[in-house]
């Protein structure tokens, strides 16, 4: 083994032994389901801000973006995270200062599932146990690409087994979440942003660097049709450009209304100690989220010239997500110092994979103890900590293929959760009117139209090739809407809980 390849292992074991430090020393605060799901409800806006950000970024910020704009050049990837960062800035203005405070009204719900049933006293528990099923259906792919990312990782650098490397990762994530619960999640999340934040920006300076200058990066980008623009994309098959449609940017922009439903973000807003602290939560996380997501489409950029300049070899397909990698292991070879920086880097890209699929596990995890299963107290942490690690391995199988796409991946289950929640979650903080028939139709029509969009009717090409996740949402809103008015209003005990969550109530 060479020396730039031990000092890489060396950062990243002192990485992978701190988080893990991090879960034993949370895990002596959980003293009850309350702990275990929610951290007590004593987030501070820092951790909130920045933990959510994390867990919603994934592998997907150093590896899906940056291999998208390789490959395609920024339209794909800039609507993508345009939609994003408007997503993340709506979502942080108008739900989560209403879901923190009705969370608490409507019983002190402690995960999502228990919400919706609580917001509707929905005494049959349907909404509860659909509900729940909905994230360990959605949540176990998401996991997966989390888990692959960690193989691709490990596997393009060290040249070990896909497999192997996979389950180690997996192995670290799940021993720590088991161990501290929300709490360590968030504590992680919030370190791990920080990680990513530096790996972005050594990244592109070295990556600038390495290619020849920033005038060299963007002379070898403008040599494509297409490349540098946001009206069009680049096609690497025909080396043409073709056109970036009016319905294909609403359909990219449409990412943004996923965070409305997303439970491991939804979690954060819920769990922050005051409902006031997330003025500055959303500021924070805003300015994050734009300007990491700007670095890694322009790091997209800088490989391809990386590429161009025959520092890098040239990537195609999924192989793409990995040019943060092959910089990474260009940056390695520099000296001791680099080696180490590089291992910082990589440890970024663990830590964006980690941050994720933590929060995933947990909350996939407390929808089956907590909501299908009902088991509270120690006996319901026992049964979490167990189904977590369930919930683990059925994800390790999914994600067997190296060939698979961690962006594919990512937006098929993004889409998902969006779909059948996002509705449902909107309705139920800000329409009155909303009955328990209206949002369980919104969830199953929402969750349903995923499926059925994007293998029956996308394949068909032309205006259908949208993706999933816009026209399952608008027919999710039709059907809360329309089945809300059709069937009886709420209960007067309903309303009067809406009210007392629209105009403030006092707090725990």
């Amino acid at each position: 083994m060479t020396t730039a390849k031990l000092c890489i292992m060396i950062a990243i074991a002192v990485y992978l032994l701190g988080m893990l430090y991090v879960g034993y020393r949370c895990s002596a605060k959980n003293k009850s389901t309350d702990d275990f799901y929610l951290g007590g409800r004593k987030l501070g806006p820092f951790v909130t801000a920045m933990s959510a950000e994390a867990s919603d970024m994934s592998s997907w910020l150093l590896m899906g973006l940056p291999g998208v704009a390789y490959l395609s050049g920024i339209s794909d990837a800039g609507w993508t995270a345009i939609g994003l960062a408007v997503g993340t800035y709506i979502n942080f203005l108008i739900v989560a200062k209403r879901l923190r405070r009705y969370t608490y009204v409507a019983g002190n719900s402690i995960t999502l599932p228990q919400f919706f049933k609580n917001r509707f006293h929905d005494d049959s528990h349907i909404l509860l146990i659909i509900s729940a099923v909905i994230i360990v259906v959605f949540f176990i792919p998401y996991t997966a690409s989390g888990f692959a990312a960690c193989g691709k990782l490990f596997s393009s650098l060290f040249g070990i087994d896909y497999m192997a490397a996979m389950i180690i990762s997996a192995i670290v994530i799940v021993a720590y979440t088991m161990l501290g619960g929300f709490l360590a999640a968030s504590t992680t999340d919030f370190i791990q942003s920080i990680i990513m934040s530096i790996a972005l920006i050594v990244i592109l300076v070295f990556g600038i660097r390495v290619a020849g200058g920033w005038d060299a990066v963007v002379k070898n980008a403008e040599a494509l049709p297409g490349y540098l623009s946001m009206l069009q994309s680049y096609d690497p098959v025909t080396k043409t450009a073709t056109p970036y449609r009016l319905i294909t940017i609403f359909s990219t922009l449409a990412w943004g209304l996923g965070y409305f439903g997303m439970p491991h973000i939804l979690l954060r807003f819920m769990a922050i100690e005051n409902e006031h602290k997330l003025t500055m939560s959303r500021r924070i996380a805003v300015v994050w989220v734009v300007i990491s997501m700007a670095v890694a489409v322009l790091i997209g950029v800088v490989g391809y010239s990386m590429s161009e300049a025959g520092e890098l070899v040239v990537l195609t397909g999924s192989n793409s997500e990995t040019i943060i990698v092959r910089i990474a292991d260009l940056l390695s070879q520099n000296g001791v110092i680099f080696a180490l920086l590089a291992g910082v880097v990589l440890a970024g890209i663990l830590a964006s994979t980690m941050s994720t699929a933590d929060s995933q596990l947990l909350a996939a995890s407390s929808a089956v103890s907590s909501d299908i299963l009902n088991r509270n107290g120690k006996s319901g942490i026992i049964a979490a900590r167990i189904t977590l690690l369930m919930i683990a391995v059925f994800s390790i199988i999914l994600a067997r293929n190296p060939d698979s796409s961690v962006f594919q991946i990512v937006s098929f289950a993004w889409a998902g959760f969006g779909a059948a929640f996002g509705p449902v979650m909107l309705f139920s903080l800000f329409w009155r009117r909303t009955n328990k028939y209206g949002a369980l139709a919104g969830m199953l029509v929402g969750g349903a139209m995923i499926f059925v969009w994007k293998y029956l009717v996308r394949p068909l090409g032309g205006i259908w090739d949208i993706y999933e996740l816009l026209p399952a949402f608008l027919l999710a809103c039709a059907a809360i809407l329309i089945v809300s008015l059709m069937t009886a209003p709420p209960e007067q005990s309903v309303l009067d809980e809406f009210d007392q969550a629209a105009h403030g109530c006092k707090q725990k």
